[in-house]
């Protein structure tokens, strides 16, 4: 990946609705050269997806929390399944220590939340949840949260 295609990745971050003619402007390259590219980090699978990323105002409203999974082993798999159908789990990360899993979840209110985290407690093959709610975000490094 050279300097051009970071630099394309870079937009798109930030951007991801960039038209191919702005991005080629953006880039000093031709849109034929900025399609060509896109499609090779496509296909090397740099680029999987053109994702959605919420406004400030939005994204300031949603009440976000951790949530400590511990997992029948037996039942991982089943769980796993079933969490990642939960469009509010937001990331789910397999973690060593007591817990087994960590799952990032949004809600738009605290009555939504309290339904998601029984919900979830409720699944097969969960043993154990402990949830912290994210009460601000001092700052995110390679996240979208308050990018301007």
């Amino acid at each position: 990946m050279d300097k051009i295609d970071k630099n394309l990745l870079a937009l798109l971050r930030i951007n991801a609705r960039l038209s191919t003619s702005e991005l080629a402007r953006r880039l000093g390259i031709s849109r034929s050269t900025v399609q060509s590219r896109l499609k090779r980090l496509e296909n090397r699978k740099v680029i999987s997806a053109y994702t959605v990323q919420y406004g400030r105002e939005y994204e300031g409203k949603l009440i976000r929390a951790h949530v400590l999974l511990q997992v029948s082993q037996k039942l991982t798999g089943k769980a796993y399944v079933i969490l990642k159908k939960m469009p509010e789990i937001t990331s789910l990360y397999a973690i060593s220590g007591e817990y087994d899993l960590i799952a990032i979840v949004t809600a738009e209110s605290t009555e939504e939340l309290s339904r998601l985290l029984d919900d979830i407690a409720n699944l097969a093959g969960i043993e154990r949840t402990n949830s912290s709610v994210i009460l601000e975000t001092k700052f995110a490094r390679g996240m979208s949260y308050y990018q301007d």
